[in-house]
């Protein structure tokens, strides 16, 4: 598979299910691609370093990598509803001077919380702790951080940590701006060359359409790779995650990633972006 393209993603729900045509070979005249499954912020690190043709990572990383990576304008994650929530052991809990778990400083989850604490925690919250994202709830359950900024499943599962959401940080986002939350991107080599590039969209597009299509066909992927994921929770991921943004980034959708890394930007947590940098090819 030397001439396939290298194309990493993580083994989430919804990264699966709207790849699934693309990987199995079922969308004609797509490239063949090799894929590689990592975590977001292991996807982060290789973007970083240039190391895959396409990779799925946090919108909130696209500062560092633009100039070699261009943003494809479908296939990854915003949506409404769908925000990272903080966690605490006891509801109401003030975080000023909190020890807060978060799972990486490059993820789009961090940027959100971030804004919000600007807003509501104006004295700031004290030490944050890098860990995998499936750490974080059972080191606030356990009493070794006081809250946790989680994503991914967890906001269907926490409760079965016997922890309270203290703060939906997409709901704080919708309700400052009105835009859709950026979550994760898709991303490819502008030295593919435009050809390239816009097949890569056509065939994600593609691929999306036929996993609405035939649900059931992309099911053996999703399971195969959700890590002991109940189905049902499988499917409310899938549900959450996978919209009309996955299919085209549409208007709403740049507007949201530009806000954000805007208003990220003159919050000092991201370098500013240059007018075109999220112009497609």
């Amino acid at each position: 598979m030397s001439d396939a393209l290298r194309v990493a993603y993580s083994p989430c729900p919804n990264d699966t299910f709207v790849f699934d045509a693309w990987a199995h070979g079922r969308v004609p005249g797509a490239p063949a691609v090799d894929v590689t499954f990592a975590d977001i912020d292991i996807t982060n690190g290789m973007a970083e370093r240039g190391e895959f043709d396409v990779l799925k990572v946090s919108y909130a990383v696209l500062p560092w990598v633009l100039d070699e990576y261009t943003l494809l304008p479908c296939g990854g994650a915003l949506g409404r509803g769908c925000g990272p929530l903080v966690l605490t052991r006891e509801a109401g809990t003030d975080l000023t001077g909190r020890t807060v778990a978060v799972p990486g400083e490059r993820s789009t989850a961090y940027l959100l919380f971030r804004l919000w604490t600007a807003d509501v925690v104006p004295e700031g919250v004290g030490e944050v702790v890098v860990m995998p994202f499936h750490e974080i709830m059972p080191a606030v359950r356990d009493g070794k951080v006081d809250a946790g900024l989680v994503i991914h499943e967890a906001r269907f599962t926490y409760q079965n940590y016997g922890l309270h959401a203290l703060a939906d940080m997409g709901e704080h986002w919708e309700s400052t701006t009105g835009l859709p939350i950026p979550l994760g991107a898709i991303i490819a080599k502008r030295s593919l060359g435009e050809a390239t590039l816009k097949l890569l969209a056509e065939s994600i597009r593609t691929s999306v359409r036929a996993a609405w299509d035939d649900p059931d066909a992309s099911r053996p992927y999703v399971l195969e790779h959700a890590q002991e994921m109940d189905p049902a929770v499988a499917d409310q991921h899938i549900g959450l995650y996978v919209n009309e943004f996955t299919h085209n980034l549409g208007e709403d959708g740049y507007a949201a990633v530009r806000g954000l890394l805007t208003r990220a930007a003159a919050e000092g947590l991201v370098p500013p972006l240059a007018p075109d940098a999220l112009s497609f090819a």
